[in-house]
């Protein structure tokens, strides 16, 4: 209930921000579950001092804001919220971390309005920001001995500031649906077994051969041309609108991942599609991919359900407003006309980058996705 909840809140760390706790994958890559053990207070690392927070009176805070909850208070700051605007749903109207999500999706985030300081005391000065812990801190934490130390190469560094650019300055957004996998299963074993056979060096080969992605690929440019709204990007000027589908694909490669591109997907067809794909991951794995073959881009796809991953949130590689993460297709029992039956079914879910495109647009979206999926016979016209 809503004393459970602010409960929480009031002993969350304030250096993880409640619901970031999740096991979840991201930006392709496999997270193993995070575990969190109590640590005895004075083997902890002393942290430099975060400043003294101002009373109520000093920073102009009404007493609704008081009677926020700490977290509350933390991401109400972060996010330049005037609290004193923001109706409290916890215990006896106490102010929690709902009441603010939905005053920042509402739009309702403003600046609370500087106090002046009363007469003879001195302004209060702004409280540090919270920083992340330092190498020796983190390292304090283990045994010497009990570890080795992995400098980090370029393509790590990279990924890390990307990905620190992504969860700070994008407001992510997700949306998880199920799709039926058995009719496109069925149309996929249909193109292999018709694929014509070529020469190679290495004997007779078929001309292609589809796999799941590649027709997951497909899909996914084609909805975002039949909802050409969330085919964009975020500036602070203006809308980017694309004119084409250009569909990065998560590809793990040793040390790291790269989303290398297929242009114009949507214009394409399922074979080419599928060996255009084989040629870029062979080559991103090898290293030589030229920065043309993965810069840019208007959407992307990951997908870890070879690992029988059955659902995750990708985060979302900028400028793009949005990254599809794909699960593993298992058999589930549906009910279909008050009936039980058998259906291979994939969950997928949308990362949308709310200030792009909002729940409703990434919601339609994500059902013309799954049409295609549900009736592959589409993309074949």
């Amino acid at each position: 209930g809503a004393d459970a909840a602010a409960a929480k809140e009031d002993f969350a760390p304030i250096s993880t921000p409640a619901g970031e706790m999740s096991t979840k994958s991201t930006e392709g890559g496999v997270v193993a579950p995070t575990s969190h053990s109590v640590t005895h207070p004075s083997a902890l690392p002393s942290l430099p001092p975060l400043g003294i927070s101002p009373t109520r009176a000093e920073i102009g805070q009404s007493p609704s804001a008081g009677r926020a909850t700490p977290l509350a208070r933390r991401l109400a700051r972060e996010a330049g919220l005037n609290l004193s605007t923001v109706s409290g749903t916890g215990p006896y109207g106490r102010v929690v971390r709902a009441d603010v999500d939905a005053a920042i999706a509402g739009g309702g985030a403003q600046t609370a309005p500087a106090a002046k300081a009363p007469a003879g005391v001195p302004a209060a000065a702004p409280a540090a920001p919270v920083k992340a812990m330092s190498d020796d801190q983190v390292l304090k934490l283990f045994e010497q001995g009990s570890y080795d130390l992995v400098p980090h190469d370029n393509m790590r560094k990279t990924i890390a500031r990307r990905l620190v650019e992504a969860k700070t300055t994008i407001p992510h957004f997700y949306l998880t649906l199920d799709c039926e996998l058995d009719a496109l299963l069925a149309l996929r074993t249909q193109i292999n077994a018709a694929a014509p056979v070529k020469k190679t060096d290495k004997g007779d080969a078929p001309a292609y051969k589809l796999s799941v992605n590649d027709m997951v690929i497909k899909a996914m440019a084609m909805a975002l041309k039949a909802v050409p709204d969330a085919n964009a990007s975020w500036t602070e000027s203006a809308m980017v609108k694309h004119r084409h589908a250009d569909v990065g694909v998560a590809v793990s490669i040793p040390g790291g991942l790269i989303t290398p591109i297929i242009r114009k997907a949507d214009e394409k067809t399922l074979s080419t599609i599928s060996n255009e794909m084989k040629d870029l991951a062979s080559r991103a794995r090898s290293r030589k991919l030229k920065p043309e073959e993965y810069q840019g881009g208007t959407t992307a796809v990951s997908n870890l359900g070879m690992f029988g991953i059955k659902d995750f949130a990708a985060v979302i590689n900028p400028p793009h407003a949005t990254i599809l993460a794909v699960g593993a297709g298992e058999e589930r029992a549906v009910v279909k006309n008050g009936e039980i039956r058998i259906a291979t079914v994939m969950s997928v879910t949308l990362s949308t980058d709310h200030r792009a495109v909002d729940g409703a647009l990434g919601a339609e979206l994500l059902v013309a996705f799954k049409r295609l999926i549900e009736n592959p016979m589409g993309m074949l016209v």
